[in-house]
């Protein structure tokens, strides 16, 4: 299996990603679309959370324009809701706020001898699609917590602390109390 590209290959801190539009109208179409890494969006308690038995919400929010892959994501998920199940024992709400929408493509260009017979440059150069991101904005909230106590509370900052060193942009844990 290929392995990713760097996140940098994509733009990073610009105005939205480029996406297509044609003349024709049938280029302009991503004909396969990419299957989405992230499992679920809703773990915990949700009969709870929606009954307000939790009081105590923790949000993790981007202060910067960005595009997260959803590998990034679907990596901080399960580190959220493994380390909430196993120090809370099942009692929290965690959410993912955020949906990766746009669709990531590559255009490889041929290397070595008489490639330049074989790759058509940037004529054709829309590539093939790779992955998906989610295009985060300033102030949006990328993943939601929601837990019982004051001790649970710092249980969950501490996670959430360790999450964002896997986010690819500045954030920050928001403390709520309803």
């Amino acid at each position: 299996m290929a392995s990713l590209r760097k996140a940098s290959a994509y733009s990073r801190r610009t105005v939205r990603p480029y996406t297509r539009k044609s003349k024709s109208k049938g280029k302009s179409y991503i004909k396969v679309v990419p299957h989405n890494h992230i499992v679920k969006y809703n773990m915990g308690e949700l009969r709870a959370h929606n009954e307000g038995k939790f009081k105590n919400h923790l949000r993790l929010i981007s202060t910067e324009k960005i595009q997260v892959r959803d590998n990034s994501l679907e990596s901080c998920r399960q580190l959220i809701n493994k380390a909430l199940d196993k120090a809370l024992l099942g009692k929290y709400y965690f959410e993912v706020r955020v949906y990766p929408h746009h669709i990531l493509r590559n255009n490889k260009t041929a290397a070595g001898a008489g490639a330049d017979r074989l790759s058509s440059g940037m004529k054709h150069s829309f590539g093939v699609t790779e992955g998906r991101a989610a295009l985060v904005g300033p102030g949006k909230d990328i993943f939601f917590v929601s837990v019982e106590g004051e001790n649970d509370v710092r249980v969950a900052r501490e996670i959430m602390q360790r999450v964002k060193a896997k986010l690819p942009c500045r954030s920050k844990i928001v403390f709520q109390k309803s």
